[in-house]
């Protein structure tokens, strides 16, 4: 029989340690420290308390946890003296049944590994899903971080033994995420669409109106109405609209809007924008299956574009809401020559109608939005889930220096007017005065020398500047900063320099009633509340400018990286997100106004 969280918070101590035995391979005192923290709320605060207990050991004791693991397809397994629970998880994975060549090749991988970190490869076998990765998947993982910094991967090695504890303590709880299970199927079956080219590639990448942009409108507004919801229709601009209506008691409901975009990058990733619009399919189908009406209408949308990658033009989707579709971007043309009026007729889309899609602020209580954190802090945190406090605000700048192309071995150090030094120190700058504000970021992205020779002072150097941060007033004392280092580095190496604004957002900072029904949310669920701002760019962003808003970020895997097809998320952290929602929805029903 299973065991429950109750059982687990009123047993003894030595009850307590035996009912989590085997969670950590052969390492007991985690869970026995963890349990000193009890009663727990949720499996979700007991994860935490280990996970936390183990993040406060010296790392000693984490490589000997680490060291205690068996290989994979290594010696133990063919000796058949691995644990019951590894044994069970490689043989989901069907390490047991390698080909001959696929063994030797994980054996070269262990030896290789082994010798350059010292500790054997740990993965998380039974994956993201719990249901087992393809041998595949993990010997081109092995090989991947192998690259890896050796600090990076002891961090990489007890994040993935983390989750081998994660699926464990499901099995023993009989705790299966069927919420999160049923989003992370539904991310699946949304990625089979691709867009020409990038498919037979085994590449993810959907972009505004192809074919396979249509046909994932088309299973989105399928899981909608599959889901229960009382009217879903794909509009004007694209967005797939879902509404769950109000209870009929309820006289003149107004209504809570959420979502995000189900475009991509090329060669993206699963989750971007997606996981904010599964989520909320996944709560309306609980309600409908409940027979439960909310004291407001809940709208749910799958904005038909964020990303801007087929057409100059970004966040199409959700400023046709708010009334900024621009009618010149209908003449823009993509790399094939098709206007982007061209390509809404063949989608049997109106660009007249797109006019009428302008929401009344006045109706909405708000807009909330869960998206992948697409970065790596909740990840390094072991934390599933953040509350964002802010979208920051960008400024861009596109520059050049310009110089004295001179001869490399003639020319001394101090008679040099180098524009590449000159970026390279402008750089630097911009990174340590960004780490002084905490929260901001400072990147040049784009490193230019036209033209340039291995045996030449470059003359000239292009260089971008993106300066980002949780408030429009902290962005501009970062921007000030950098342009006047900017003046004083020219100056001092005799340059000259060209600068021009490409880009300014304003931050669209949290609406505090909105923050605080996430944190709520978090709390209910047994998690420590964690807050931090986005550095990049939502939906939120453009919903932000007619009504309150706020943000949940779900941890990503893979050291959070998002825009690349290793961007992934479990099952287990979808549950929470879901679950979050639900909490949110219920307390803002049961409020008596929404201010």
């Amino acid at each position: 029989m299973p065991y429950t969280l109750d059982q687990l918070n009123d047993a003894t101590q030595a009850e307590a340690e035996q009912m989590l035995d085997g969670l950590y391979e052969h390492t007991p005192w985690i869970a026995a420290e963890a349990i000193k923290q009890r009663p727990f709320r949720s499996l979700a605060q007991l994860k935490w308390a280990m996970a936390d207990v183990l993040a406060r050991a010296d790392v000693d004791a984490q490589l000997a946890l680490i060291r205690a693991h068996p290989e994979l397809a290594g010696k133990a397994m063919v000796a058949k003296s691995l644990t019951a629970e590894s044994t069970n998880e490689q043989s989901k994975a069907g390490l047991t049944d390698c080909t001959p060549e696929e063994f030797e090749r994980i054996q070269r991988l262990n030896a290789d590994y082994n010798a350059k970190f010292g500790f054997p490869f740990i993965l998380a076998v039974r994956g993201p899903r719990g249901t087992g990765l393809a041998r595949q998947q993990i010997i081109d993982t092995f090989a991947r971080r192998l690259d890896n910094h050796p600090d990076f991967e002891r961090a990489e090695a007890l994040r993935n033994i983390h989750r081998i504890a994660e699926i464990r303590l499901a099995d023993k709880f009989a705790a299966e995420p069927t919420l999160g299970n049923a989003a992370w199927d539904a991310h699946e079956r949304l990625a089979q669409h691709s867009d020409p080219g990038f498919k037979e590639a085994g590449q993810l990448t959907v972009t505004y109106l192809t074919d396979a942009h249509r046909a994932c409108a088309a299973q989105i507004r399928a899981d909608m109405q599959e889901a229960g919801f009382d009217e879903v229709h794909i509009d004007a601009v694209g967005n797939v609209v879902g509404r769950y209506k109000a209870d009929p008691a309820v006289r003149h409901p107004k209504t809570l809007m959420t979502g995000s975009h189900y475009d991509t990058v090329r060669n993206g990733g699963k989750y971007d924008g997606r996981l904010g619009i599964f989520v909320p399919i996944a709560c309306v189908r609980e309600l409908a299956r409940a027979g439960r009406r909310l004291p407001f209408d809940f709208e749910v949308i799958g904005f038909a574009e964020e990303e801007g990658q087929r057409y100059k033009a970004t966040f199409l989707g959700s400023g046709a809401l708010i009334g900024q579709f621009n009618p010149d971007w209908l003449s823009q043309a993509d790399a094939d020559g098709v206007t982007m009026q061209q390509a809404m007729a063949h989608a049997g889309l109106n660009p007249a109608d797109i006019k009428g899609l302008k929401r009344d602020p006045a109706k909405y209580l708000g807009f909330i939005e869960v998206h992948i954190e697409q970065g790596p802090v909740l990840n390094e945190l072991n934390l599933p889930l953040g509350v964002v406090t802010s979208i920051n605000g960008g400024i861009r700048f596109v520059g050049e220096f310009f110089g004295q192309a001179s001869h490399a071995g003639t020319t001394p150090m101090d008679r040099r007017r180098d524009a590449a030094t000159a970026a390279a120190e402008l750089a630097l700058y911009m990174e340590e005065r960004a780490a002084k504000d905490g929260d901001s970021v400072a990147t040049m992205g784009m490193l230019e020398v036209p033209s340039g020779s291995i045996n030449v002072v470059p003359g000239r150097c292009r260089f971008s500047l993106d300066m980002r941060a949780p408030n429009d007033a902290q962005r501009d004392r970062l921007a000030a900063d950098v342009l006047e280092r900017l003046q004083q580095i020219a100056m001092r190496r005799g340059l000259n320099y060209k600068l021009e604004e490409s880009m300014r957002a304003a931050a669209a900072p949290s609406a505090p009633e909105w923050q605080r029904h996430w944190e709520a949310a978090v709390d209910s669920l047994g998690l420590p509340i964690f807050r931090m701002p986005s550095g990049a760019g939502h939906d939120a962003m453009k919903l932000h400018e007619v009504m309150p808003q706020a943000m949940l970020f779900v941890r990503g895997e893979n050291s959070g990286i998002s825009h690349n097809p290793l961007e992934s998320s479990t099952a287990d952290d979808m549950d929470l997100a879901v679950r979050a929602m639900q909490h949110l929805l219920q307390a803002v029903a049961t409020e008596n106004t929404i201010k």
